[in-house]
């Protein structure tokens, strides 16, 4: 049989920030339709990464005393760490400063050059730094940007054009013969009123900046941003050399963009791969922004949703389910924690949660925890059969064409039949009469081969919850690694003892309690990736000063605690420090050091200490006093 391969993609994502519920939503998409191909019986490869070249990343590298790639290493790791806590298991992670990378764009750019569509020019015009963006002087009403509407930059300098004009015509042409090419239709309108409004050509270089790829053979020029970025989605899978992963995977399948960088993708990108005789990718999917407040979620704004939060409070799979049960693909959606809580309460902890509880107790107390053998040939059945096929077709189809809140409101669909049949064939009722037994038995079968069927249905949006049905239910195997077979009725088998658990799938949320704590810690510190982030007005409240140990001594029946004597310009302090398993009390004297000058005074061992020496942690737990550079003097203010 031939095999089937899928390749879904998301963006790169820029480093100059910390990810955001935005990079969230649109790599578990991904995620969501990975699991759903391979459980449709594809090879799938999902690729995601970093872009970390570009003024805008030079620049917030500058504000934070950095080297770009140093900026660019830290803000990965956030990355990184995130996934898999969100059970997102993508296959490739790419970023622009590998070598296969570089090595990949540099290729691209000499392909299209060889083919006459590059040549040196001058350019003029206005440039978004923030969107990384060429604008015209139309698009760039007012001198800011159309997108992120931030004032634009005038620029004029040297720079390589690539000849966009020429393919004008070539890309309509596409857009007619691949009516499915840029998804959804109301985007697919906008490219095409683009391209029929006239192209011009692309600059595709600068000399403005250095953090960038190199153009080869004039090395003053840095490739621009977009043509170094999206190679990535053919220099992940080796290209230029024709790899394996080339071979099977590329032309994609599947890129996952928001609707803001739409342009860059159905209509640059194409471009550049029609230039280089590379095949074009199947579908160009822009979906909608996340809304807080009723506007674009904004670093600037300050109305960024970090995930961490609700990680921590809730889970992933809660929230992956919210993401895409919330959100109509393609449209804008505000995100509320009224309308996560609701979510949460209703559709997972109620419907969901109640019914696995219900079945498996009734399990537990009516067949001491062993599923039962059904009548196949029963009314019960097949009326359960029959709600689980139809189920099973609109699932699939809705999925097949990226609906996904039409797919999981198929479930729930189901899920309500379901606890209406309960209802209906009342099973308590059914156990006091002997005569009953065979449809008791049919009855709790097909509540446990329905949640079966469920957890399937659902695990691409919540892997770990529809495993756990699984282990519930007794039914032991890997829902990651199902084979197709699996998504029909009747395959779990009578016999099973099921795993009783107490703890509720999904317990319920006390709104109101949860919006007190809201309220009662408004204004504090933001939580993101587990760290507290603070206002410059918070940290100036904080003063740390340049201090001379004047005398030092270990404290007694302690093995940690040193009492310091401090000189902080004129006034002379006690503090108490825990060094004193890294340092001898004669190796400080003398020693500048920084304090935390203002902090309130506590006693340590029964010692005063008024102040806090700053030192860092090492891996093992040991401090590492921090100290001044030379010419430092106690009392100068750290700022």
């Amino acid at each position: 049989m031939e095999s089937k391969n899928f390749y879904v993609t998301t963006p790169i994502y820029y480093v100059n920030d910390l990810p955001h519920i935005g990079h969230v939503y649109t790599t578990v998409v991904a995620d969501v339709v990975a699991r759903y191909k391979k459980l449709m019986g594809y090879e799938v490869y999902f690729l995601t990464g970093t872009d970390e070249h570009g003024l805008k990343v030079e620049k917030a590298a500058k504000e934070k005393g950095l080297k770009p790639i140093e900026l660019a290493d830290s803000v990965v790791e956030n990355y990184k760490k995130l996934w898999p806590k969100l059970y997102i298991k993508n296959s490739d992670f790419i970023r622009t400063t590998e070598e296969r990378h570089i090595k990949g764009a540099i290729a691209l750019f000499n392909k299209m050059k060889e083919n006459g569509d590059i040549y040196l020019g001058k350019y003029k015009g206005k440039y978004c730094v923030s969107c990384e963006a060429v604008l015209t002087e139309f698009q760039a009403k007012n001198n800011k940007c159309p997108d992120c509407g931030k004032p634009v930059e005038d620029v004029e300098e040297e720079s390589y054009f690539f000849k966009l004009s020429k393919y004008q015509k070539k890309l309509l042409e596409f857009y007619e013969q691949n009516p499915d090419f840029i998804q959804p239709e109301n985007r697919r309108n906008e490219v095409i009123s683009f391209v029929k409004s006239g192209l011009k050509d692309l600059s595709i270089s600068r000399t403005s900046f250095k953090w960038g790829i190199p153009i080869p053979g004039d090395e003053k020029h840095v490739m621009y941003v977009w043509l170094d970025a999206l190679s990535n989605y053919i220099t992940a899978l080796g290209y230029p050399d024709d790899t394996e992963l080339f071979k099977k995977f590329w032309p994609a399948d599947l890129h996952l963009v928001g609707k803001d960088i739409l342009r860059f993708h159905a209509v640059y990108w194409p471009a550049f791969l029609m230039s280089a005789n590379l095949p074009l990718p199947k579908t160009v999917y822009a979906h909608g922004w996340w809304l807080k407040d009723s506007g674009k979620m904004s670093k600037s704004v300050g109305n960024i949703v970090r995930p961490q939060y609700l990680l921590d409070q809730f889970g992933a799979d809660a929230l992956r389910y919210f993401l895409l049960r919330e959100m109509v693909f393609g449209n804008d959606c505000n995100f509320s924690d009224e309308a996560f809580l609701n979510r949460l309460n209703s559709d997972l902890a109620n419907d969901l949660g109640n019914l696995v509880s219900r079945t498996l107790s009734m399990i537990a107390k009516y067949k001491d925890g062993v599923i039962p053998e059904p009548d196949r040939e029963s009314e019960e059945y097949r009326e359960i059969e029959s709600l689980a096929k139809t189920c099973g077709v609109n699932w699939e189809s809705y999925f097949d064409t990226y609906q996904f809140h039409k797919a999981l409101s198929e479930v729930w669909i189901f899920l309500n039949h379901l606890n209406r049949f309960i209802v209906k064939v009342e099973p308590w009722k059914l156990v006091k009469d002997s005569t009953l037994a065979r449809k008791l038995d049919t009855v709790l079968y097909v509540l446990a081969e329905s949640l079966r069927l469920v957890a399937l249905y659902i695990s691409p949006a919540m892997p770990e919850k529809s495993q756990e049905i699984w282990n519930r239910i007794g039914f032991n195997r890997d829902i990651e690694t199902s084979p197709i077979t699996f998504l029909k009725f009747g395959v779990l088998e009578g016999g099973i003892k099921i795993n009783a658990v107490k703890e509720h799938l999904f317990p319920r949320i006390d709104i109101k309690e949860y919006f007190r704590d809201v309220e009662k810690n408004k204004g504090e510190v933001e939580k993101v990736e587990g760290k507290d982030f603070i206002s410059i007005e918070d940290f100036a409240k904080v003063q740390l000063k340049i201090a001379r140990v004047l005398e030092a001594e270990k404290i007694e029946k302690s093995n940690k605690l040193l009492k310091l004597q401090i000189d902080l310009g004129g006034e002379t302090r006690q503090i108490v420090a825990g060094i004193a398993r890294k340092y001898k009390p004669e190796d400080l004297v003398g020693r500048l050091i920084v304090v935390v000058a203002n902090l309130k005074p506590a006693k340590l061992m029964g010692v005063q200490s008024n102040g806090m020496l700053l030192a860092a942690s090492g891996d093992d737990g040991e401090p590492f006093i921090l100290t001044p550079d030379s010419g430092a003097k106690e009392g100068f203010r750290v700022k």
